[in-house]
């Protein structure tokens, strides 16, 4: 069954009845108890004087226009920062349903976009593991917990803190600075080959070109599907900087996208640039067509079988792409790694993303912080252990009656720079 989307309205002076909805035994049990009438006019009437100046935004959370809860930012000063806090309920009959976690990636898109303040912070109490389960997988990372006074009795709560601020490289230095202005491609870092081990080198080859200013991959007229037998009709022209795959007719090799997959063709072993924690940035242009999509995603090598999450760090789909900017793809794939869990979610970005846009990720044994132009969007709160290789895509989709819209030809991907920096 299909919900509709969750969407934030602010609140207004007719909204006191939804903090009186709120205001039961079984909801506030995490908070000590309901509040008196007084109580919760004084709420409301804080909600309004706190949105009026600025210091904090209160919204209702709607399904299809239904009041189903409400959620809001306000500032705060956590450990001598200031910082935004955040909080939230759901109606009893509307939990269960991802409700509460579809306001808060709301809520973290506005407070991002906002900019003011780059640390959010949430204190649920420590018996209610709802709250702290969507701090968790939100990206928050828990800081510890404390106890204060609340509502005639004390209140033990825990810390998380979501930590928003911008992709800082000042005095760091690159281990992969690659500006692609030497006239050919460096195939000491790069293998020109699209998963050759599930195809051929001859059908997953990059077409590509090396301008001074820029990486051009493309897809002409006579790009081929790059493995009809298992990817349809699907072209793509790619670099990666690295291989690995087992022998003719095995179904060991990187990325298995699909059940019932064998190595078509040996592939030399090819360890090139293997990052293990660390930035990685790209700065690349976008291809505004229906049937392309370009992408910027390291894999794990994959030289055990479990080793092969991806890291996207950037998906971004022609069709998604409009007049003041698009969406873009960022997070975690578990592909068949059983350690991870898949958070990935599509940003939009202003803007337009034809013109070169740098994307990245901060990695560290904890957690990935991705950037758009060096500014947060997006923390996944897991572990990844493992060298991944980097894998750069144009790709054209095939359309339901077999057709190419061949006078958009050739689809270009336009790179200016990959960069890696190690870990600080």
């Amino acid at each position: 069954m299909t919900h509709p989307p969750v969407t934030l309205a602010p609140w207004g002076p007719d909204d006191l009845p939804l903090l009186e909805r709120a205001n039961t035994p079984e909801m506030t049990a995490h908070l000590g108890g309901p509040e008196t009438p007084a109580q919760l006019d004084e709420r409301q009437e804080r909600y309004l004087r706190l949105m009026e100046a600025g210091e904090a935004a209160m919204y209702r959370i709607e399904l299809d226009g239904t009041p189903v809860g409400g959620i809001g930012y306000w500032q705060v000063e956590h450990e001598g920062t200031p910082a935004w806090e955040t909080g939230w309920n759901v109606f009893p009959e509307w939990q269960g349903r991802g409700i509460a976690g579809a306001a808060l990636r709301l809520v973290i898109r506005l407070v991002a976009a906002r900019g003011e303040r780059t640390l959010l912070v949430a204190y649920p109490g420590v018996d209610n593991p709802g709250s702290n389960g969507l701090c968790r997988t939100a990206g928050f990372t828990h800081r510890g917990s404390g106890t204060e006074p609340w509502r005639g009795g004390e209140l033990t709560f825990n810390i998380w803190t979501l930590d928003m601020s911008p992709l800082d490289l000042d005095g760091r230095a690159p281990d992969l600075d690659e500006r692609f202005d030497e006239g050919v491609l460096d195939e000491k870092a790069w293998w020109p080959y699209y998963l050759a081990h599930w195809s051929s080198r001859e059908r997953a080859a990059a077409r590509y070109s090396v301008a001074p200013d820029a990486l051009e991959l493309r897809i002409d007229a006579g790009t081929p599907p790059w493995s009809p037998e298992f990817d349809e009709g699907i072209r793509v022209s790619h670099l990666q900087t690295g291989q690995f795959s087992g022998p003719l007719g095995s179904p060991i090799g990187q990325h298995r996208f699909r059940d019932g997959l064998v190595v078509r063709e040996p592939q030399p072993e090819r360890r090139l640039h293997l990052p293990r924690f660390g930035v990685i940035e790209v700065r690349m242009a976008a291809v505004r067509h229906p049937d392309a999509m370009v992408a910027f995603w390291p894999i794990g090598f994959e030289d055990r079988p479990d080793d092969c999450g991806e890291i996207c760090i950037a998906e971004i789909f022609g069709s998604e792409i409009d007049d003041t900017g698009g969406w873009v793809g960022v997070g975690v794939k578990t592909q068949h790694d059983p350690r991870l869990r898949e958070d990935f979610e599509k940003v939009r970005v202003d803007g337009d993303l034809t013109a070169m846009h740098d994307y990245a990720v901060e990695w560290t044994p904890d957690e990935v912080r991705f950037f758009i132009d060096h500014r947060w969007v997006k923390t996944v709160r897991q572990t990844i252990d493992y060298p991944m290789q980097l894998m750069l895509d144009v790709y054209e989709f095939p359309r339901a009656d077999g057709t190419r819209d061949t006078d958009a030809l050739p689809h270009v991907l336009r790179v200016e720079r990959v960069r890696t920096f190690p870990p600080a």
